[in-house]
């Protein structure tokens, strides 16, 4: 049950985002569009599929992890490892709230109708001394858990923005950079894709001049998978086109975006 609910409220359809908007955006060198590989919740696939599969492509990825994620305390040192080779920590709160009333199996604890606006902010905040343990960094992004974005019917993205170089969301391609929100960045909530779609949105973002975000969990078996061998196909045609598209963390996507945007 919360896979399916989960799955349609994160998958948007990927064939019918819109015409071209010749987008006045300039990515740097040669790039046309952006591309950032993002993945929830701290799972071990990520440390033993997904780093290896993305390291020898030599490309980059975002890992939002939640503070009390399994993986994360039992493999603290393989998690440091990977920040250190150029992957990104993310921020994806403590324990992972979500609204009650859309997810039937989150725990009344951690049910995003009781918080309030200051718990949001200290749980973020603990989060981010915890990530800063491990990584040693200060600067880092956040990713909305189950997409929610409000607190007892209070949107808390203005406390996001005290916190985070930028958040992300889910939503389709956006049309233009310049009006993208730097903290309520689209992405698409993959559930059982095959590789030619996670390659069309990809072309998407290119035909668009703007960016394409990924949010995947599960790679190889689990829940809102994806498949080992349309994950490498994704991977193999960026890595094919890496002149034209530029992939990298979403940190470091967004930090050029927002320079750019300020020049």
């Amino acid at each position: 049950m919360k896979t399916l609910i989960y799955s349609l409220i994160l998958c948007y359809p990927i064939f019918c985002f819109g015409q071209n908007t010749d987008s006045q955006f300039k990515w740097p060198d040669s790039y046309k569009a952006a591309v950032c590989l993002t993945y929830d919740d701290g799972l071990d696939c990520h440390l033993d599929i997904v780093v290896p599969a993305l390291n020898s492509f030599n490309l980059k990825g975002t890992f939002y992890c939640t503070g009390y994620s399994t993986s994360l305390h039992n493999r603290i040192e393989d998690w440091r490892s990977i920040t250190k080779s150029g992957h990104e920590l993310g921020n994806h709160s403590l324990f992972h709230p979500c609204n009650g009333a859309r997810f039937d199996w989150v725990k009344p604890e951690y049910d995003l109708r009781t918080y309030t606006l200051d718990r949001i902010k200290d749980e973020l905040q603990t989060a981010n001394s915890l990530l800063m343990a491990i990584d040693g960094k200060q600067e880092r992004t956040y990713a909305y858990t189950c997409s929610d974005y409000k607190v007892n019917q209070q949107s808390y993205i203005d406390t996001v923005r005290t916190l985070f170089t930028a958040a992300r969301n889910d939503g389709p391609i956006p049309e233009s950079i310049e009006h993208m929100d730097h903290y309520f960045v689209p992405s698409w909530g993959v559930n059982n894709p095959t590789g030619g779609e996670l390659i069309e949105f990809v072309k998407q973002a290119e035909k668009k001049g703007t960016i394409a975000v990924f949010m995947f969990h599960s790679v190889g078996g689990g829940y809102l998978n994806v498949s080992v061998e349309a994950h490498n196909q994704l991977l193999t045609y960026l890595k094919s086109n890496e002149k034209e598209i530029w992939t990298d963390t979403f940190l470091n996507v967004m930090k050029y975006v927002k320079k750019k945007g300020n020049n």
